[in-house]
């Protein structure tokens, strides 16, 4: 079978997931992505076979890009059309991406059975252009909106797959192996693997005051490499005069083993993406949840709804943060009454609640997504 999917980590780790399931059924598997896109290092490094192939992303912003993206897209179907002739796979599935658009035309062209996988609440570009050529759409969110109504038929809620690395983990293997004493409370930050400045700057901004409040506590916060060094400065400024406080705040410019540090943390701060939530969720972890503000149509604000409104979540906005952020230094601007380390401060400090919220996130947690799509999978092909 043939995986696509690729650009951002939210396309791709549902992708590998999913591989990991199928591996397990002895099927063999190929990955079809971009020379340069995050997919091919994340695919190499679970010894799955790539082959790449030209595609680039249009640019809403610079319309020019649409014609650009069109004929590396067209060569890009070319050779898809050629490695499918090749392989003869007996299904292709599509996660999103611009990457996935030349993939999930070439199956169609090919009459090769071609299921879509949509992670967020609203269908991006790339997977409602296949899905009206698709075999079977998979959806993480059952009201998830964009979805043309023709194809509703065609629809299954199956839930996002999570890695094997979050299923196999459990709070007190994963202090053990991070070296975070078992009654020490953590505190997770982090926005995406590419970092998010203004998440970034809240964090330093407030860790005097919950290093403070909780003499135990343990931060780790996730900065993104290109903010690293920035985050790394600043918080030397903020915390020099308290060396004591800077030895349990660690920041890393990218966290390898998500899984275990997810597992082994209390409170989590993070975007909405799909896959941050369906990670949550499976383990069962309060969080705070800061949507990125220019996701298309707001997705990962709607993303969180269902989380937020079960109260398994709190949501603040990029925007709140960025109105006290922008506040002029000469004004009187109290980091105690900042709505972010306000909300975390509190949270903290509050076990029973924590509880609560965790309990209600996994209630939505699905474990079981990566055997449910591969179970689909195998019935589409079966059909075919």
């Amino acid at each position: 079978m043939i995986l696509s999917g690729g650009g951002t980590a939210g396309h791709i780790y549902p992708a590998l997931a999913l591989a990991s399931e199928l591996r397990s059924r002895n099927i063999d598997l190929l990955y079809l992505g971009t020379a340069k896109g995050p997919e091919h290092k994340l695919a190499e490094d679970e010894s799955i076979a790539f082959e790449s192939i030209s595609t680039a992303g249009y640019d809403r912003a610079r319309p020019v890009t649409l014609i650009t993206s069109s004929l590396k897209a067209l060569r890009g179907v070319g050779q898809s059309l050629a490695l499918l002739r090749r392989q003869k796979p007996a299904a292709v599935i599509c996660f999103g991406g611009y990457v996935s658009v030349p993939v999930g035309l070439a199956a169609s062209l090919c009459n090769i059975p071609l299921i879509v996988h949509e992670q967020n609440s609203y269908m991006g570009m790339t997977n409602r252009f296949l899905a009206k050529r698709s075999d079977l759409l998979a959806l993480t969110y059952p009201e998830t909106a964009g979805l043309p109504e023709r194809l509703k038929a065609q629809v299954s809620c199956l839930g996002n797959p999570v890695r094997q690395s979050f299923l196999k983990t459990d709070p007190a293997s994963a202090r053990a192996r991070l070296g975070i004493p078992n009654d020490a409370p953590v505190l997770l930050i982090f926005g995406g693997s590419r970092g998010a400045r203004n998440i970034n700057e809240a964090a330093i901004a407030s860790a005097g005051l919950l290093l403070e409040s909780y003499p135990d506590l343990h931060i780790i916060h996730g900065t993104g490499k290109l903010e690293h060094a920035d985050v790394t400065e600043k918080l030397q400024q903020q915390l020099s005069a308290r060396p004591q406080l800077a030895v349990r705040y660690h920041a890393l410019p990218y966290i390898e083993n998500m899984g275990d540090v997810i597992a082994a943390s209390d409170l989590v701060v993070a975007r909405a993406g799909a896959t941050s939530i369906a990670e949550l969720t499976v383990l069962g972890k309060p969080s705070v949840l800061i949507p990125y503000p220019y996701a298309t149509d707001d997705h990962q604000t709607t993303n969180a709804s269902a989380l937020v409104d079960l109260g398994g979540a709190r949501l603040i906005t990029d925007a709140q943060i960025k109105q006290w952020l922008d506040n002029d230094l000469s004004e009187t601007r109290s980091v105690e009454t900042f709505v972010f380390a306000a909300t975390l401060v509190k949270l903290m400090g509050d076990e029973q609640l924590r509880m609560n919220m965790a309990e209600r996130a996994k209630t939505l947690g699905k474990a079981d997504a990566a055997k449910k799509l591969a179970d689909a999978l195998q019935k589409v092909v079966a059909a075919n």
